[in-house]
């Protein structure tokens, strides 16, 4: 009972209603909390790798209508950045799924509600479940609702920002980037990280995010701007 009714709040924020909600059941059932006999049929493994594919084609496809002058590389990068685990991850912790994930007794004990590999996992597998109960154009729907803040933070995103930051500072032959935390608000499940990017005598650049990884890429993406080596996205 405290599970289904858990099940009709997410599907609430989901913007979705299940006709089978055993296949949302499903998506949110870590391999850990079944039998090992059992854990094809009965754990998100399958739908999550269904899901991810789905995210991808939707994906490109809002990419592909956003930013018609993107060339294929900025659109490759961009949908890199929207479909990796920390976005993914980013977006379970917005619709608190770490809070109805069925875990096994040891990850429940050690933390897997909030580990991020497992966050990123659980959001695939329920685009995955979305997509088997209402088809592609209700997936399309609630994966636009969801990501559409990401979106916009994406844009055209080019390569990667701290690697980009990085080869920048060793070509000036200077020390690499630093990455500070300087702040962490928010409940532990939906954790929002500050992070400041120090290099050389440059003023810091800082900027927040739902983990560390996309606070320390925004926070390089941002000195890159600002020094004008990268220019805003479109």
């Amino acid at each position: 009972m405290h599970r289904r009714r858990a099940h009709e709040r997410l599907q609430a924020r989901l913007g979705y209603r299940f006709a089978d909600p055993d296949l949302l059941d499903r998506a949110l059932t870590h391999s850990s909390a079944v039998s090992p006999a059992k854990r094809v049929e009965r754990s998100y493994q399958r739908l999550e790798f269904l899901g991810d594919r789905v995210l991808g084609l939707v994906v490109a496809d809002m990419l592909y209508r956003r930013f018609p002058k993107a060339n294929e590389g900025e659109l490759s990068r961009a949908l890199n950045t929207l479909v990796r685990k920390e976005t993914c991850a980013a977006i379970a912790r917005e619709l608190d799924l770490g809070s109805e994930l069925n875990l096994g007794e040891s990850e429940a004990r050690t933390g897997g509600a909030d580990k991020e590999a497992i966050l990123g996992d659980v959001t695939e597998a329920v685009i995955g479940a979305i997509y088997c109960d209402g088809g592609l154009g209700r997936a399309f729907e609630v994966i636009e609702r969801l990501l559409g803040e990401h979106l916009g933070q994406a844009g055209t995103e080019r390569a990667d920002a701290k690697t980009t930051l990085q080869e920048w500072a060793q070509a000036r032959g200077l020390e690499p980037p630093n990455y500070v935390e300087v702040e962490r608000t928010g409940p532990d499940h939906a954790p929002m990280f500050t992070i400041s990017v120090r290099l050389g005598a440059f003023d810091a650049a800082t900027a927040s995010g739902p983990s560390k990884k996309l606070a320390e890429h925004k926070a390089a993406e941002r000195f890159l701007v600002r020094e004008k080596v990268w220019r805003e996205t479109l």
